[in-house]
């Protein structure tokens, strides 16, 4: 993948995690607060625990550090993969946030 091919994916993620916050204060009591800065989103939660999702570009990763670890993510196949579990980004992130949270959330890209 080049340079411009993943800024264009992760940019897209980024922007989907932060329309599925929106789009969660809209539909709940979750009172969910996220702040953007260049490549990071920082998403805190009403207990003031938070998860940080974060372009690493001379990886081409995505990082997420979440109260349940860090997890590293590659796009493959049409979809963001943790690089140990192959866990889906989307899957961890809403669980990772529903725990935090304490009701059920999701996120989807």
């Amino acid at each position: 993948m080049t340079d411009p091919e993943f800024m264009d994916r992760a940019e897209r993620l980024l922007a989907a995690v932060e329309a599925g916050c929106d789009r969660i204060n809209d539909e709940s009591d979750a009172d969910l607060d996220n702040q953007r800065v260049g490549g990071m989103v920082t998403l805190v939660f009403r207990n003031r625990s938070q998860i940080v999702v974060n372009l690493q570009k001379p990886l081409h990763e995505v990082w997420l550090a979440a109260q349940s670890g860090g997890y590293h993510y590659r796009f493959n196949e049409g979809q963001w993969r943790d690089t140990k579990g192959g866990a889906e980004f989307f899957e961890q992130l809403s669980r990772d946030a529903s725990a935090q949270a304490g009701q059920a959330l999701v996120f989807g890209s």
